[in-house]
């Protein structure tokens, strides 16, 4: 088992870039729980931003001196600051990058020491914009953005919708230290043995489903699954960070809020619900990966608006119930050309079962792709960070090993773009 899966930010070198946005006071937040993670962590700080966060406590947290534009001019360094730390990270990390600092960086200007220090490297850049609205608004700024945005090894985290300091109510708001944390981590899953900051999947929308569906039963009681969405969520987070339009629908979740951060979400509750949205948004869909745990019964007869008395129950479960319709295979017989489908099959048992039993729901559900994974082992599956199975697909089954979700979510992306290893096994 891949316990090391992890912490995959363990001994990597992530220098934390601060430019003069209010947002700066999250940073230290940021800095903590990367180091937390096992990350060797250094920070640079603008003139405004030092004047917003201090120097001291970045250091105190990142266990390292934070850096400043005067320290660029020190006359007992050999070599200049900003080359040095351009080529010591496997990772820049911008948050916040004010309005100031993305106009400088998109016009190629070395003003000051992380502006420099942009030119300079050569490795993935997070880019975590954050700003007033009107300033963000703006079609200078729009321009900056998209000049950025296109600049190679950047990954771009747009600002979320919220109320920020001056109380303006919009967008503008720095991504949560969380969702920026989840975009490192995604890069250190995805590239080996250096991040991967390649977006592949530009210009291309993905429909994911995760979570449970919950079925009504009475006014207190439901029928529903243990499924925490975690791994749809996770899925769907990949394929934005790699430049995919996402739609995520999903059941009740279990996972931090800042991880649906940046995807357009479709909240829903029963198979019903569920049913409705996918019909809505296939068509639109280049990909759809269904890895929501539907429950497979419901009531035949509406459930009612009060609260049953407990003793009449044994009678309501031997009667007034129904499959619930297979949506996989519906979504597999409405799909448009060149659409491609992802299955997912919670099984039980040893691997010759799950690629047995795998191939026949993926032929009957007419999916391009299956994964069937195990929920009968211990550490993975439901409600667990790790996960792992086989890949069903006509060309054959391919082993998974245990993994985290999101290391995962990644290979399945590459699957679906038909981009993953030859290497496969038979069970």
């Amino acid at each position: 088992m891949r316990t090391d899966a992890l912490r995959p930010l363990a001994g990597r070198r992530l220098l934390i870039g601060v430019s003069g946005s209010i947002a700066a006071v999250k940073t230290p937040l940021l800095v903590s729980a990367l180091v937390k993670a096992g990350a060797e962590v250094r920070c640079v700080v603008t003139p405004s931003a030092a004047k917003l966060v201090s120097p001291l406590a970045l250091a105190s947290l990142s266990r390292h001196r934070c850096y400043e534009d005067a320290d660029g001019w020190d006359s007992s360094c050999s070599r200049p600051l900003h080359i040095e730390l351009a080529e010591w990270a496997e990772l820049v990390v911008v948050a916040p990058l004010s309005a100031s600092s993305l106009s400088r960086w998109s016009q190629g200007s070395a003003d000051g020491l992380l502006a420099s220090v942009l030119l300079a490297c050569e490795c993935p850049v997070l880019a975590a914009v954050a700003m007033n609205t009107a300033m963000w608004n703006h079609p200078a700024v729009q321009d900056n953005w998209a000049r950025v945005k296109h600049f190679p090894r950047v990954v771009p985290l747009e600002p979320a919708a919220g109320l920020l300091a001056c109380d303006r109510l919009g967008d503008g708001r720095m991504a949560d230290p969380l969702m920026i944390e989840l975009a490192a981590v995604s890069l250190f899953s995805r590239g080996q043995p250096s991040p991967d900051a390649k977006r592949d999947w530009t210009g291309l929308r993905l429909l994911v489903t995760a979570g449970p569906t919950v079925e009504p039963l009475d006014a207190a009681r439901s029928l529903s699954n243990r499924s925490s969405g975690a791994m749809g969520v996770l899925l769907a987070q990949a394929a934005q960070l790699r430049g995919a339009d996402v739609d995520l629908v999903h059941g009740p979740l279990q996972v931090p809020i800042p991880w649906k951060e940046a995807l357009c979400c479709h909240p829903i509750t029963s198979a019903t619900d569920l049913e409705a949205v996918l019909k809505d948004l296939q068509p639109k869909a280049d990909a759809v990966a269904m890895a929501a745990a539907v429950a497979d019964l419901r009531r035949s007869i509406p459930a009612t608006s009060v609260k049953e008395p407990k003793a009449l129950w044994l009678d309501r479960l031997a009667e007034g119930w129904e499959l619930v319709p297979d949506l996989l295979a519906g979504i597999s017989a409405r799909r448009t050309d060149g659409q491609r489908v992802l299955g997912f099959a919670a099984l039980a048992g040893d691997d010759e079962t799950l690629c047995r039993i795998g191939e026949d729901k993926r032929q009957q559900k007419g999916c391009d792709l299956l994964f069937a994974n195990p929920i009968d082992r211990a550490g993975q599956g439901f409600s667990e960070p790790l996960n792992g199975g086989w890949l069903l697909a006509e060309s054959g089954p391919t082993s998974f090993p245990v993994t985290s979700k999101l290391h995962l979510a990644h290979q399945l992306l590459d699957a679906l773009l038909g981009l993953r290893p030859s290497a496969s096994t038979s069970c």
